[in-house]
């Protein structure tokens, strides 16, 4: 794949690092040329100084050949507006924008452009470590309607299969993290001390779900 990143900070050096590990071509752009330092000597790919919604600069860049656009600059609007010029004006369908206000993030995602909100994001994945229990969707769908979320259960599940977790509380379960390692759960597998359980379900769901998986015949 060729994949070009908008920004050459430390998430798009690091992306563009990792991005090129993993066998794949990339160009990063960035208006000014010291950034380019970040991704030092090892970094094989092109390094393209400009505006990065610049249609010059992006066809520099390789973008009529691109499978995938970052837009991660420390700009809000010169991500966004660049994320728009590479979906609508040279059709590139993988594209996503890094934005700080988590206001403006959820705006753009109904217009379908997928975000990731900096801030939000940070406090979220706080949220989740101090509060599993009250932590925000770790996804929504553009519309809102559909969540992926990590959910707590009673320890009075441990040791039951997971098909019976979901039977009971009328639950689907996309996915359980196991001392660090994530995998999707069989009719056999078993729920142990430990696990992170995470639900796709209806947002208007949720708190019922999480209320039926924090208890079990009475117990919590």
């Amino acid at each position: 794949m060729h994949i070009v990143i908008m920004g050459c900070g430390r998430v798009g050096s690091t992306l563009a690092h990792i991005l090129e590990d993993r066998g794949n071509s990339v160009a990063v752009i960035d208006k000014n040329p010291d950034a380019f330092r970040k991704l030092g000597s090892a970094f094989k790919g092109d390094r393209v100084t400009g505006i990065g919604f610049d249609r010059a600069v992006l066809i520099q860049a390789g973008i009529e050949r691109t499978d995938a656009f970052a837009a991660v600059s420390s700009g809000d609007n010169s991500n966004i507006i660049s994320a728009r010029v590479v979906r609508e004006t040279f059709g590139v369908e993988r594209v996503a924008a890094r934005i700080y206000d988590p206001r403006r993030a959820e705006v753009y995602e109904r217009l379908g452009i997928p975000t990731v909100a900096t801030v939000r994001w940070t406090a979220d994945q706080m949220l989740r470590k101090l509060l599993p229990e009250e932590g925000e969707p770790l996804w929504r769908d553009p519309t809102g309607k559909i969540a992926l979320a990590e959910v707590a259960f009673s320890p009075s599940w441990i040791g039951e299969q997971v098909r019976a977790l979901e039977g009971s509380t009328q639950t689907r379960i996309a996915f359980i993290d196991r001392l660090g390692e994530a995998f999707v759960p069989d009719d056999g597998t078993v729920l142990q001390e430990g696990d992170v359980v995470h639900v796709i379900a209806g947002q208007d769901g949720l708190d019922r779900i999480a209320a039926a998986f924090a208890t079990r015949g009475g117990e919590r």
